[in-house]
């Protein structure tokens, strides 16, 4: 893998964990040639001895490799780094750098069963990411990715840069080509394929494999979180070593604070002087403690309203007249509020679209205000904060109660006329939706009337995972979730995330209820599916047991870049021809629904609506499908509108 920036001598371990995100590569960490038996690492005793290690090393590389069943190594203590850390599931796409690792993953299967990881087997790298991210998003806890050296590293593509944009905590590990060829060591080359990958220049020990894992999943749950990375040679993971355990409790992520008693006033103050306020939010849901407390606080300022401009987790209910829906950065209600509270938003406003007026007061909370991974970020706020937005928000809520709720009580009159505008103001805004859900007299369908159809199909607490691209706005208008935690997008901009996540945030519902999980719906674009890579999603929800409802959203090609070409050049040549002149046409239209049935091995429930009449019958067969144990697919042909 050719690295992004300079590379840096390697390390005498393993390549020390770098946070994606950040783009710091090849970090490296200093040896340890002496190890003490501090109150970080104690010795265990066991079968694996000094004695036996010794006497293993005097014999001959066959005898040693006989003996390996019974010995102790650094992928043994990686897999219990793993458990002890609390990473449950490692998906996994092995080659030739691992025969350590399988060793070891055989041999922990057995004798240690009820604590150590399960293993999903998954023939696409990114679908493999995608499922460890989809888990974490619902239960905030970083799982295991272990691919092949520099091939499957890369084929983690896309889903690398969702996981670093969407702030998942993922712990990915890849091996290493062996660094001897003579049989120096246990793991020294043995395939052809070992001269043509990358190779570091010199070995290493991996005696202190347990604290990299900890300090590689330290980085991956403090804030900002996102994907570490942790490469490790095959000599090194053969080596065989003491088993030791450290103390867990020392390994924990940073943790970020509140406002300072000043910040807290002049923010109060604020907004409860303001005449419109908004929130702009954008991931801020993640955390499901927040979305009631923004309940709360639009509660007490009766006239506040809230904007989410990204989508991915559900930051407040659509069954509150202050919810204004997702939009991407363009909303009237930017123009004319006088106080914008921003929290937790990477992109508030596109200010070639809209942009907040210029009197306008403007306040950043968020993990990351400064957004050190964007080249270009800035908003003219007059107070940034990185902060716990939730207890940040908290401190407010509870300030506008106790030291101003006598202010508010004396101006209840002016409040109570706020909430009745802002009432009629939503009823305004559910009637425009569901106009946008009528039926087509020719019996086609629209997204609109689509969704609209799935929401009433599907439970009331099923969770959403949408990919919609152009579609957006109208999927998250028809759901209207109201659930913390029940809606999930990427965040970001590699499509194709939500094939495997869907299926992680299903592993993680089930597991979170003991086998019997919420009801799981994807919501993809056409264009999206085929970059999902249907065949590895469809094959692991079948060998696994996953059951996941997909509908995907058919208008026959990719609508984003038009959309985009259409913001440039709205009166050029390409906005007056058809998408097969543009080449974004999927014409012939495929038959995604086969797709999915090949790869589940004809297991899978699979159908195609493109009528009125055949979307009532079919999509309750798909939803009971699901509920039986079986995924399905439902191919929705959308009216063409191109």
């Amino acid at each position: 893998m050719a690295p992004l920036g300079p590379r840096l001598p390697p390390s005498r371990f393993l390549e020390c964990p770098y946070r994606l995100h950040e783009r710091v590569l090849y970090r490296c960490c200093k040896p340890r040639p002496h190890l003490h038996r501090n109150n970080t690492r104690r010795e265990v005793s066991g079968p694996y001895t000094q004695s036996h290690r010794l006497s293993c090393s005097k014999q001959s590389h066959i005898d040693r490799i006989s003996c390996s069943d019974l010995e102790y190594t650094a992928s043994s203590a990686f897999f219990e780094a793993l458990w002890d850390a609390g990473v449950r599931y490692c998906f996994v796409n092995l080659g030739s750098d691992h025969p350590s690792i399988m060793e070891a993953m055989v041999r922990g299967q057995r004798e240690r069963s009820d604590r150590f990881p399960k293993f999903i087997t998954c023939p696409s790298e990114m679908v493999a990411l995608s499922i460890a991210d989809g888990y974490a998003r619902v239960t905030g806890e970083p799982q295991a990715v272990i691919v092949h050296v520099d091939v499957g590293t890369q084929a983690l593509g896309c889903a690398v840069h969702n996981a670093s944009v969407g702030r998942v905590p993922v712990l990915i590990f890849a091996g290493l080509s062996p660094c001897t060829m003579e049989g120096e060591y246990r793991g020294s080359r043995t395939e052809f394929i070992h001269w043509l990958q990358d190779v570091p220049d010199q070995k290493a020990i991996g005696k202190n494999i347990k604290q990299m894992v900890n300090r590689a999943l330290s980085f991956a749950t403090s804030e900002p979180r996102g994907p570490v990375y942790l490469q490790g040679v095959r000599e090194v993971m053969e080596e065989v070593i003491e088993p030791y355990e450290i103390r867990q409790e020392f390994w924990s992520p940073v943790a970020l604070g509140g406002l300072t008693p000043k910040h807290l006033t002049l923010v109060a103050e604020a907004l409860i002087s303001a005449q419109e306020p908004l929130v702009i939010t954008g991931y801020s849901g993640r955390d499901t403690a927040m979305v009631p407390l923004l309940v709360e606080l639009a509660n007490i300022l009766k006239g506040l309203r809230v904007l989410d401009t990204m989508g991915s987790d559900l930051c407040f209910p659509a069954d509150h007249p202050g919810w204004l829906s997702v939009r991407y950065g363009s909303d009237e209600a930017i123009r004319t509020a006088d106080v914008i509270l921003v929290v937790d938003c990477d992109v508030p406003w596109i200010n070639t679209q809209c942009k907040p007026a210029d009197g306008a007061k403007i306040i950043h909370f968020d993990v990351d205000p400064l957004k050190q991974q964007m080249p270009l970020f800035y908003i003219d706020a007059i107070l940034r904060c990185r902060v716990d937005t939730v207890f940040a928000l908290g401190q407010i809520v509870q300030h506008l109660k106790t030291e101003l709720s006598g202010r508010i009580s004396a101006n209840q009159e002016y409040y109570t006329s706020r909430w009745s505008a802002l009432e009629e103001s939503y009823t305004r805004k559910l009637k425009a939706i569901a106009s946008q859900a009528e039926p087509n007299s020719d019996d086609s369908f629209g997204c609109g009337y689509l969704i609209s159809q799935v929401r009433k199909a599907c439970p009331v607490d099923t969770i959403w995972v949408v990919e919609a691209v152009t579609n957006t706005f109208t999927v998250a208008d028809q759901l209207q979730a109201t659930l913390p935690g029940s809606v999930f997008s990427s965040g970001a901009g590699g499509l194709g995330w939500s094939g495997g996540a869907a299926l992680g945030i299903k592993l993680a519902t089930d597991v979170r209820h003991e086998g019997k999980g919420k009801f799981v719906c994807q919501i993809i674009g056409d264009g999206c599916f085929l970059f999902s890579i249907p065949s590895s999603v469809y094959w692991i929800a079948q060998r696994y047991n996953i059951p996941v409802l997909t509908v995907v959203l058919n208008n026959n090609g990719w609508n984003a870049p038009r959309k985009s070409l259409l913001l440039v050049h709205p009166d050029g040549l390409g906005s007056k021809v058809t998408n097969e002149e543009l080449n974004i046409s999927f014409e012939p239209n495929p038959e995604y629904f086969m797709i999915a049935k090949g790869a589940s091995g004809g297991k899978c429930w699979a159908e195609q609506a493109s009528t009125m009449e055949e979307l009532a019958r079919k999509l309750p067969e798909a939803v009971a499908a699901v509920q039986s144990g079986i995924s399905a697919i439902l191919d929705a042909r959308l009216a063409r509108t191109l």
